[in-house]
């Protein structure tokens, strides 16, 4: 048996590694996707006040400290069952959608455009951001550095810091807005959707105007059947911030509505002895393995699947290009993985759109930013949906307000499962009898899970709050002698 190593993989935030294993006759026996990392912080929040975790679960990940700050803080509202006044709930969903812009900004022209835009089997050398602005002109490089450099500015006046926010606090937020400030963040906001709708066309242009691609998105070996997650409001619409969690199945139908406090209702979670992190799955079908279809309680939440959840956009120009996406590629729901770079930037001008219409709203300038907590803390869920997936955060803690225990589960976790099997079946897909396994055939490998946007460093955790160790000790003919297992 042949085995054929990506290690490490590339764009992404975190580590992780493909080992693909080739039979006799040269077909794809199987694939691991193995994630090497440890990040402990389940137990690092242990024995914390509550009130403290907003500030220190952003250090998860700096790349989307603000959807663990925003999750954090929900979770603590639940907890102290307090409820922030209006204005301080639209001053974290501005903080939020432009947030969203921005992240979604990044992995589309940073990680995943370059697979597009300068091209699969491109030289290595040449896929990677600097490729890309050589491909399409420095002008569009500067609008890309500038919408970064503007949605960071927006995120230090709402958030107090750029990166690792401190604003929000059980029962609202610590800061709010001059009518000077808003204007200047609506200035920026108008910017924010004039770039998305650039950033449509861009994708218009590059990639559905190329048939190849067009195929490749659409093709068999990028494609899965399974159960797809999102927030939803009240309409059920796209929402990042809050709402309630929709499932639908295959089909299309809904499975289930739930509340975050319900969480534990409908999701459980499965381990598998090589690798560090879980693999969720809807309870209610139960764990079948790695495999897709009604009958297997895989499920997806990434930009397409928040799609594929809801009935439509919140705001006017993201349903437009919404509606253009499901009649492009045949109605909902749409399987094909790929795709998900197209649902990532209409949720991109979405956000933007969203941002511009809370900070043009009069009370986003009011001074009623908190409802002080007044009853004894207990037990909350806050849930998001990041950039990369929906974000479940479940504090316990004692009549003080200590923490006893936290449960975490991030956008990248949730989707473990389906990214495994896409990483599968793009293998088996690509690697024929009899063909040569170029570089550029396991970066299209790669595409399978590029596309899910993940983020390891967040995912990655163990109850025990150890790093699990196998030692296994060998004879020169590769025979185990002693096997020393600590897990």
């Amino acid at each position: 048996m042949r085995q054929i190593k990506i290690d490490p993989i590339t764009r992404l935030e975190g580590h992780g590694k493909i080992d693909i294993f080739l039979n006799d006759d040269g077909e794809v026996a199987n694939t691991y996707f193995q994630i090497p990392e440890l990040r402990g912080f389940e137990q690092f929040c242990v024995g914390r006040p509550v009130e403290e975790l907003p500030r220190i679960t952003t250090r998860i990940c700096g790349v989307c400290p603000e959807a663990h700050h925003m999750a954090s803080a929900k979770a603590c509202d639940a907890v102290f069952h307090v409820d922030p006044p209006p204005t301080a709930k639209k001053l974290r969903q501005l903080l939020y959608n432009v947030f969203f812009a921005g992240d979604h900004t990044l992995h589309f022209y940073a990680l995943g455009g370059p697979d597009f835009i300068v091209g699969p089997t491109a030289p290595a050398a040449e896929r990677n951001i600097l490729g890309v602005v050589k491909k399409v002109g420095l002008e569009v490089g500067g609008k890309v550095i500038e919408m970064r450099k503007r949605t960071q500015e927006v995120l230090k006046t709402l958030g107090g810091k750029q990166t690792h926010q401190v604003t929000s606090l059980p029962g609202g937020v610590s800061k709010g807005i001059t009518s000077e400030e808003a204007k200047h963040i609506e200035e920026h906001c108008l910017w924010f959707v004039e770039f998305g709708k650039f950033t449509l066309q861009a994708f218009n242009d590059i990639v559905l105007k190329n048939q190849q691609y067009v195929d490749l998105i659409l093709s068999d070996a990028f494609s899965h059947k399974t159960y797809y997650m999102g927030l939803v409001d009240e309409q059920n619409r796209v929402n990042f911030y809050d709402g309630k969690v929709r499932v639908v199945d295959p089909d299309g139908k809904e499975f289930v509505k739930y509340s975050p406090s319900e969480y534990l209702e409908n999701i459980a979670e499965e381990v598998e002895p090589w690798t560090y992190l879980k693999f969720p799955f809807l309870k209610k079908v139960g764990w079948k393995g790695l495999v897709d279809g009604k009958d297997s309680g895989v499920y997806r939440a990434t930009p397409l699947s928040r799609l594929n959840a809801s009935d439509g956009m919140p705001t006017p120009l993201a349903q437009a290009e919404y509606e253009k996406m499901y009649s492009t590629l045949g109605g909902k729901p749409v399987h094909a993985t790929l795709a998900t770079h197209w649902a990532r930037v209409i949720e991109l001008l979405s956000a933007a759109e969203m941002a511009l219409d809370l900070v043009r709203d009069p009370e986003i300038t009011g001074t009623n930013i908190r409802t002080i907590p007044t009853e004894i803390p207990t037990e909350g869920v806050g849930i998001v949906e990041a950039p990369r997936g929906t974000l479940t955060h479940h504090y316990t803690t004692d009549a003080k307000g200590m923490v006893t225990k936290v449960n975490l589960i991030v956008g990248t976790t949730n989707n473990y499962a389906p990214i495994s099997m896409s990483i599968n079946k793009a293998a088996r897909g690509l690697i024929k009898k009899g063909q040569e396994v170029t570089e550029g055939t396991l970066n299209m490998i790669e595409m399978a899970f590029r596309a899910y946007d993940p983020c390891f460093g967040c995912a990655t955790h163990a109850l025990p709050g150890r790093r699990p160790f196998i030692l296994r000790i060998r004879d020169k003919d590769g025979e185990i002698l002693k096997e020393i297992n600590r897990c």
